[in-house]
């Protein structure tokens, strides 16, 4: 009622934090994303880690997919998850560590509780400067991001409906980042409201007139009332914003950035139930690969157009089959593929099933480097998309087993010109892995002193939170 009385529907203001600062006639640098492609299962430690620490050489048949991608990747060796769990099962406290490093998870009454995780402080710190803070796709039986301990984030197995919700109302367009530079200082000096304009916030008028409401209020009434008018100012700032991106991409429809975009192609008709699209995906690995290219290219697609600088993708199930990618012996089962093939030493282990876990892997990082040089594709000035993101490429599990030592790392791209590629890095102290996600946060601008158990794990040692020689 407070804002009918004084005129919702007034222009709203455009305001200069909503644009990026950059003086007229520099060229803007495009922003750094953050991407998580995480497949199932661990990996086959001695067919995915690289010879010695520095430069890489020939890459191990895992990886060699990437081999001439090489000079864009850095391997990351020797990191290990720690902490406790409490009624979850093996799979469970891999997925729910995963991306939080959190000390200690558990199930209690149906609730997941664990962490933050690295996506969603990213999407926390950097949301509100694109359209949707963050996209979490793919097919996921077990929970990897969470918003808080105790709120997990639902993943979108529907290319259509990711694809929908990306692009309603608003037409795909590549950024042109020297022209957004060149239009930022002028558009929001432009847009600055004078003091005595009829362009002032809505809420500034709400709050002059709530002063008499507030002096009558109970101390609890005036934080309720305060909640709400700080609420109220916040979708006033979201509206601004999409209003100010809207005419931005009117100007970059007009003068596109340099690259054609990346489309996806094959998504699925409207209106198709999700069952439709899983189950062949679970049997055939053709329609598999399909599904994550298409995944891989809304991904691409979500950085290229800067609907979001953060995107995390589950890639796979435990519960696929791959007939025609194992060619060895007669189980084509994943799961059943990843106990035999695991044990505490490879020796140990079936050395038939360990042979198709590798053959699995090699087929993932294959779909994995189709994406990588898509992304190197795409020119945005000067700099490829690459070379302005780093995606880490990695699993829930360190093997099959439910291993937690030694996690399978790699990152691709160069996050804005911090990181030099082309490099093996090992860590023999049993890092952290969330010390990996305390320099992630920081490569995406974001000042990150610690994350998860990077302080705190028995592990942590004398790294003191970080990963000496990565950037």
């Amino acid at each position: 009622m407070l804002l009918r009385s004084v005129g919702a529907t007034m222009a709203l203001p455009l305001l200069e934090a909503m644009t990026p600062r950059a003086k007229a006639g520099v060229s803007a640098r495009p922003p750094v994303r953050m991407g998580i492609f995480s497949v199932t299962g661990g990996t086959v430690l001695e067919s995915w880690r690289p010879g010695g620490p520095g430069p890489l050489g020939a890459l191990p048949s895992i990886l060699r997919p990437l081999e001439a991608d090489k000079g864009d990747l850095i391997a990351i060796s020797g990191l290990s998850q720690s902490g406790r769990c409490d009624n979850v099962n093996a799979h469970e406290h891999c997925a729910f560590k995963h991306l939080t490093g959190a000390d200690f998870v558990k199930k209690e009454g149906g609730k997941f509780y664990a962490g933050v995780s690295v996506d969603q402080a990213a999407a926390r710190a950097l949301g509100s400067q694109t359209l949707l803070p963050s996209l979490e796709l793919g097919l996921l039986a077990n929970q990897y991001s969470f918003r808080s301990p105790e709120v997990a984030v639902p993943f979108e197995g529907n290319p259509r409906l990711v694809f929908e919700r990306m692009f309603r109302g608003r037409k795909p367009v590549a950024p042109n980042w020297s022209q957004r530079s060149a239009t930022s200082t002028s558009t929001s000096n432009a847009s600055k409201p004078a003091a005595d304009s009829e362009d002032r916030s809505v809420i500034d008028l709400v709050l002059a007139q709530s002063k008499g409401l507030r002096r009558e209020l109970g101390q609890g009434d005036r934080r309720t009332l305060d909640g709400y008018l700080e609420s109220v100012r916040e979708v006033e700032k979201r509206i601004a914003f999409i209003e100010a991106r809207h005419q931005q991409e009117l100007l970059d429809l007009a003068s596109p950035g340099p690259s054609r975009l990346n489309m996806p192609a094959n998504l699925p008709r409207e209106g198709v139930p999700i069952w439709e699209i899983t189950r062949p995906i679970d049997q055939d690995p053709e329609k598999h690969a399909d599904y994550i290219r298409v995944m891989s290219d809304l991904m691409v697609l979500a950085f290229q157009t800067d609907t979001t600088r953060v995107v995390t993708f589950a890639a796979g199930s435990d519960d696929c089959m791959f007939p025609g990618v194992v060619t060895v012996g007669y189980e084509r089962h994943c799961h059943t593929l990843e106990h035999q093939g695991n044990s505490s030493r490879p020796e140990d282990a079936d050395p038939i099933a360990r042979e198709a876990c590798r053959q699995i892997h090699a087929w993932y990082t294959s779909l994995f480097a189709e994406m990588i040089r898509k992304m190197k594709a795409i020119d945005e000035g000067g700099s490829s998309l690459l070379d302005n993101s780093v995606i880490l490429y990695t699993s829930y599990m360190a093997d099959g087993g439910h291993g937690q030592g030694d996690y399978p790392v790699l990152l691709a791209g160069r996050g804005g010109g911090a990181l030099k590629p082309g490099r093996h890095l090992v860590y023999e102290k049993k890092a952290p892995v969330s010390n990996l996600y305390v320099e992630m946060l920081n490569l995406m601008g974001i000042k990150a002193e610690s994350f998860g158990d990077s302080q705190t794990s028995s592990f942590a040692g004398s790294y003191r939170g970080r990963l000496p020689g990565l950037v």
